[in-house]
């Protein structure tokens, strides 16, 4: 038994086909993400230079000035990284993404936050580890390394800001695409209206054209 194909089908039948293909590209983008996230928290935990306590007799832990720059150091690596990394993600969105029109920007963000969260968390997992049992298992005059985490979760926004930036700049300043086909067809209307005529005479013995000649109207 056949069942007949309306035309509703027919033109459900590309857009399915469409939409399952953008799914497609929005889990390579988040698996991209999520790849270069982690790749960054390996450079953030090598440029990173973690603070030291250092236990007192008393069992308080106390940390210099310079740790406490340190720490500070971190978030700004943290910021440094993000910013790179953004706006790589952010070109790869729009060459990928560019003919959606405006959800593209949200995707950009979203790829940028997802690898600034997958940076934050596996950075903390490369480093020294959480802080606080160490310190309670330590003894007096031991030195026990900080715990290498984001301090300022704004640093995190740096990620999906960087991340959108590119794609604002380019659809913003770029070509607009929509007007380019209309244009192009304006200029072959406007080639075929302005073809030359063709050129009728005679060409004598020494290569040169000459008009026919102009017959008078018979007299009455």
């Amino acid at each position: 038994m056949s069942t007949p194909i309306t035309e509703e089908d027919r033109q459900a039948t590309p857009r399915t086909s469409g939409d399952a293909s953008v799914t497609l590209w929005v889990a390579l983008l988040a698996g991209l993400s999520a790849v270069v996230g982690g790749l960054a928290a390996v450079f953030w935990a090598a440029v990173v230079t973690v603070p030291t306590w250092r236990i007192q007799s008393d069992g308080s832990a106390l940390m210099t000035e310079r740790g406490v720059t340190e720490i500070a150091a971190s978030d700004v690596w943290f910021v440094i990284t993000g910013a790179l990394v953004g706006v790589g993600l952010g070109l790869v969105t729009w060459k990928w993404f560019r003919p959606l029109g405006w959800p593209t920007a949200l995707l950009a963000v979203g790829s940028g936050l997802l690898a600034g969260i997958v940076c934050w968390q596996v950075g903390q997992v490369l480093g020294p580890g959480p802080e606080a049992e160490r310190l309670a298992n330590a003894l007096p005059g031991t030195v026990v390394p900080a715990a290498l985490q984001l301090r300022s979760l704004s640093a995190l926004a740096v990620w999906g800001f960087a991340a959108v930036t590119p794609v604002l700049l380019v659809s913003s300043l770029g070509p607009d695409e929509e007007d380019v086909t209309p244009r192009r067809r304006r200029r072959e209307a406007v080639a075929e209206d302005t073809e030359p005529e063709p050129v009728s005479g005679t060409v004598d013995e020494r290569g040169v054209m000459t008009e026919p000649p102009v017959q008078s109207p018979p007299s009455p």
